[in-house]
């Protein structure tokens, strides 16, 4: 079980904007630690997730919210991640933390005040940190933003979702495009050189590309047309 806590959040507007992201990854349980008043634009924000503002638990503080709840396991996020001097803010990315996550009891995963995040009281009271690496320009995420990221993390992990599976083009029928396009690049009248960069770009793209059988259909159907029309002038 997965109790996604906002500690002390100061607008309406993020609560319901993070209970939207957790339905995003089929989490329901909201925790807010001494909240702003909760209005009208949290749950409007909260859209199709208006019943994870609505059950949300309320507590003063975080150690109430552990003693009641009987959490296991602790997690912290924070912007500011500590060097290997700085023992309580050694911190994982989102990714590794997935990747080694063993859900068995109640573990809860901390948010951080809007403007300066979890204090060093609190952070000490977690049993991993988490941070997500930024760029140094603006280090400091919006909390949905980063839960966005976290959640989404521990989703690959724990769970299996239904998704059509891509049917990627084979190898013949990408050979089949490439070879279209040097046809049609052949006609285009360039000096060697240039015909062969081309030619090579396009394979590299296309090398490098994800495409479907289907796409490379329609691409090839397409720039045959392009060479019959070439070939008409």
């Amino acid at each position: 079980m997965i109790y996604v806590v906002f500690v002390e959040p100061e607008t309406p507007g993020n609560i319901g904007f993070l209970a939207r992201t957790m339905k995003n990854f089929g989490l329901s349980d909201m925790v807010l630690i001494n909240p702003c008043q909760l209005e009208n634009e949290s749950y409007y924000q909260a859209m199709h997730a208006r019943e994870v503002v609505r059950n949300a638990k309320v507590y003063n503080s975080i150690p109430e919210f552990l003693e009641a709840e009987k959490i296991d396991f602790t997690v912290g996020t924070t912007g500011e991640a500590g060097g290997s001097y700085n023992l309580p803010r050694i911190a994982v990315t989102p990714d590794k933390f997935a990747e080694n996550l063993n859900l068995t009891g109640k573990m809860a995963l901390l948010f951080g005040r809007e403007g300066n995040g979890l204090s060093n009281d609190e952070i000490e009271l977690c049993d991993v940190i988490v941070t997500i690496p930024t760029h140094e320009d603006y280090p400091i995420m919006n909390i949905t933003h980063a839960a966005a990221i976290v959640l989404y993390e521990i989703f690959k992990k724990k769970k299996s979702y239904p998704r059509e599976e891509l049917e990627e083009a084979s190898k013949v029928e990408k050979d089949g495009l490439i070879g279209t396009m040097d046809d049609i690049v052949e006609k285009l009248g360039y000096p060697e050189h240039k015909s062969k960069n081309a030619s090579l770009v396009f394979r590299r793209i296309i090398g490098r590309a994800f495409i479907s059988g289907r796409e490379a259909h329609t691409l090839k159907g397409t720039l045959r047309r392009i060479n019959e029309r070439l070939l008409e002038k």
